[in-house]
């Protein structure tokens, strides 16, 4: 784990190449915690709350969803290493897409919050980075199409330490 780390930080300080930033898909925002899934209003989005911290883990690791419903993912940091050392998001990724291929290109994206930029096609919904004590999220309309939709942390050596999970649409 502290090679992990270790890992980690020397990526964040490699000069990132020159790349667009995404347009904004999520907006950092204090909110309390919370129950791990609120119910909807009627015509509303569902809240589906997630903490991540220093132990690289989702509280989460499957969420259930129906085809084309409207999710809202809020995820708080509860960590407290420095954001620069451990900061988590979460990326919901396209039916199909390999997420080793998709963090491992994105390793030296900082500037892209570690999403590299060829590969933002991939993304169905993204945060922002938070770190500790910070509350990013995101909305997104959950596809029609079945199947297990990955999502991951993409700050580096997240996702292999086990900073994962599925988006089940039945």
């Amino acid at each position: 784990m502290p090679l992990l780390c270790i890992l980690s930080m020397l990526a964040m300080l490699a000069p990132a190449a020159p790349a667009q930033a995404p347009a904004p898909t999520a907006k950092p925002k204090p909110k309390p915690a919370a129950a791990a899934v609120a119910a909807p209003k009627a015509g509303a989005a569902r809240t589906v709350e997630l903490t991540g911290g220093d132990d690289m883990k989702y509280s989460l690791a499957k969420i259930d969803a129906k085809r084309g419903e409207t999710l809202h993912i809020v995820l708080k940091s509860v960590g407290t290493l420095p954001k620069v050392a451990m900061a988590h998001n979460v990326v919901v990724l396209m039916l199909g897409t390999d997420p080793i291929k998709f963090t491992q290109a994105g390793m030296s994206a900082r500037d892209t919050d570690y999403i590299a930029p060829d590969l933002k096609g991939q993304v169905l919904a993204a945060t922002k980075l938070a770190g500790p004590g910070e509350t990013v999220d995101v909305t997104f309309k959950v596809p029609a199409k079945a199947g297990t939709y990955p999502y991951l942390c993409s700050f580096p050596g997240h996702f292999p330490a086990g900073m994962k999970g599925e988006l089940v649409v039945k």
